[in-house]
């Protein structure tokens, strides 16, 4: 890794000597291995700061024998975390983690309390990719007479988006008095999120022949029509019945590039699915690919509780979660405990 960079340096240091496509190509390895470098270069410094160290163990002078000890087991404190975290930078690198996302949020058991449940998973992404930097494009909504969601998909884009959110793909369940409830009991319904790495055209090329587009008029809640053209979208993979429809735009031309984006990345998430299986039939295999089979989070408001049921964690602060503040507390524990899962594998 070290020498590998030192070769790009050197290379990037002549940029008379490549085209910009070779520049462009150089630069983005560079970038891309500089932190792995880096925290490399930590850790040998601390290796050498401790082999010098230990050198001045032998002094006559007791006193300074003392204070040699005390810097010997500040540095050997240390150790620990440095190679941890150039272990994590070293582990294989899933390929799909620097990919935008597709966002599918769908209303399941619990009828109009879960689709307003599922309007609020929406939101809470939306505010979260705010907090993040990211871009949040609304791509589809299809809203009930409550103004919840039966489905709503967005497309997130940003550095890494979807290493941070692979993980919240499945059930996500809530248990709380429904705004319906006129006696005061607590419900539970759920919803679903698919989280899919957004595909390029590289990544899933798709025939003319395997695609059946109908098209028809966009209709709103409650199913009236809200215009007077066919401009609404649905497209059928006929080899694998995988069906997306689109109506948020106004122009069938837009409906149908939107629809082909989340139609690439359905396919692209199906062949990701199949490789996983292919590779382990363990539980974690499948935390990011999109199965929505088992429940993994519950939201109990009358106790403010988040509970991600595949890691044992508990926060109280779900009114933090669900307003994107306390998200990434789940997300980052939900990182960590995949790279100790990884890292335990290796050694």
């Amino acid at each position: 890794m070290l020498q590998r960079a030192r070769e790009l340096e050197m290379l990037i240091s002549k940029p008379s000597s490549l085209d910009s496509h070779a520049f462009q190509k150089i630069a983005l390895e560079l970038s891309e291995i500089t932190p792995v470098v880096n925290k490399i270069e930590n850790l040998k410094r601390a290796w050498a700061e401790l082999a010098d160290t230990l050198a001045l163990a032998d002094s006559k002078d007791a006193e300074m024998n003392k204070l040699v000890e005390i810097e010997i087991e500040k540095i050997k404190s240390r150790l620990p975390q440095l190679e941890r975290d150039v272990q994590v930078l070293l582990l294989p690198k899933d390929e799909a983690d620097k990919k935008n996302v597709i966002l599918e949020v769908r209303a399941a058991t619990g009828g109009n309390e879960a689709a307003l449940f599922a309007a609020e998973l929406f939101t809470m992404y939306q505010r979260y990719a705010q907090k993040s930097g990211w871009r949040f494009e609304v791509m589809n909504l299809s809203e009930n007479e409550l103004d919840g969601y039966k489905e709503a998909i967005a497309c997130i884009t940003g550095v890494g988006v979807y290493a941070y959110l692979k993980f919240e793909s499945g059930t996500h369940r809530v248990q709380r008095v429904p705004v319906t409830e006129n006696q005061g009991r607590i419900h539970t319904s759920a919803a679903t999120v698919a989280v899919l790495p957004e595909a390029e055209e590289i990544d899933v090329h798709i025939e003319e022949k395997d695609i059946r587009v109908d098209v028809y008029r966009s209709r709103g809640a409650g199913g009236q029509h809200v215009n007077t053209t066919d401009s609404a979208v649905r497209i059928t993979h006929i080899p694998t019945g995988v069906v997306v429809t689109q109506q948020d735009e106004k122009s069938q031309h837009k409906n149908r590039a939107k629809a082909m984006r989340i139609m690439r990345s359905r396919l692209y998430n199906i062949q990701r699915q199949a490789s996983d299986h292919a590779r382990a039939a363990h539980r974690k295999s499948q935390v990011g690919s999109g199965s929505r089979s088992e429940r993994i989070r519950t939201y109990n408001f009358p106790q403010s509780r988040v509970t991600d049921h595949r890691i044992n964690l508990t926060i109280y602060k779900l009114n933090q979660v669900i307003n994107g503040e306390a998200l990434n507390e789940v997300i980052e524990a939900l990182i960590s405990d995949d790279q100790a899962e990884r890292l335990a594998k290796i050694n």
